[in-house]
């Protein structure tokens, strides 16, 4: 009898490689069958480094999760163990001031100007960028408007 897909076993580390870990598992008849976990099957969080999760000579379980037609067997560690339950981030309250803010109906209200002088360098940039642009789509506003007017 061989192993069954979708059953867990128990089995002992043999090797690590960079893309998965050997393992040795031993089936009901006492025989020993060798299966592969693949990097991505070792845990349920983000795997970089195997060996920062296991070494070799380790007892873990396994689920057999395919049987290939070569008689390559494909084992997972993390299906074979529950997922840790997700925690939750706690509900924070906001502050009163916040609330205050945020009980206001959502109005555009226009940038207040500030004073000439005290405008930085960037800012008056900005504004002249602003205002460049502008003049630019009017003159391009115009100008197609007297050239639709002409075809017509």
């Amino acid at each position: 009898m061989q192993v069954e897909n979708g059953k867990i076993y128990e089995g002992t580390i043999k090797s690590i490689t960079k893309y998965g870990v050997f393992v040795d598992i031993t089936n009901p008849e006492n025989k020993r069958i060798m299966g592969m976990v693949h990097i991505s099957e070792i845990s349920h969080s983000y795997v970089n480094e195997i060996r920062d999760f296991v070494t070799e000579g380790q007892t873990v379980k396994v689920k057999v999760i395919s049987i290939g037609e070569n008689g390559k067997i494909s084992l997972s560690m993390k299906q074979a163990e529950p997922a840790a339950p997700k925690q939750q981030k706690p509900i924070q309250s906001k502050p009163a001031a916040a609330l205050k803010r945020d009980s206001k109906p959502n109005v555009w209200e226009p940038k207040k100007k500030q004073p000439q002088g005290e405008l930085t360098f960037e800012d008056m940039l900005s504004k002249f960028k602003q205002n460049s642009e502008e003049r630019m789509c009017d003159i391009k506003r115009s100008t197609e408007r007297k050239n639709h007017s002409r075809r017509k």
